[in-house]
């Protein structure tokens, strides 16, 4: 949009060219002069509307510009809020796996213990003065190599 100074300034520069050359014409010094003085207002008032267009030009740039970075730095912001989303459900994933592992190696462990203390029953029932005798020499065997530590 054009500034109305520019629109208004245009007209009396023009107006005060054409009283100037009457001026000149008829020889009237005094219309000659007023008309170069409307004709010097008009083009000043040209300049500021122009100005005035030239900012107002400038500054919807500067807008555009400033509304565009901001709607990049919101993509910017919403990939990495999105990819930060994605690692963390893949972490909740790796966690979830782990803890399920972990619950499994348990359960395996528990089970193999258990098995394991019931044929030692079974054996030390089975055979009292065999589980009596390799108690014994475990121990024995124990009692050495703690008493090879100390030397």
């Amino acid at each position: 949009m054009i500034d109305t100074d520019r629109i208004t300034g245009a007209t009396r520069e023009l107006g005060g060219k054409i009283q100037g050359a009457v001026g000149d014409l008829t020889g009237s010094h005094r219309d000659s002069a007023e008309g170069r003085f409307r004709e010097a207002q008009g083009a000043a008032e040209n300049a500021y509307g122009q100005a005035k267009d030239g900012v107002r030009h400038a500054s919807d740039r500067a807008q555009d510009y400033a509304g565009q970075a901001a709607d990049r730095v919101r993509d910017y912001a919403d990939r990495a809020t999105g990819r930060a989303e994605e690692f963390a459900d893949q972490a909740r994933d790796v966690a979830d796996d782990a803890r399920g592992y972990a619950e499994d190696a348990y359960e395996r462990g528990s089970r193999s213990l258990r098995q394991g203390a019931r044929q030692v029953g079974h054996q030390v029932a089975e055979y009292p003065v065999a589980s009596l005798v390799i108690a014994g020499l475990v121990g024995f065997g124990l009692g050495l190599l703690v008493n090879a530590n100390r030397d």
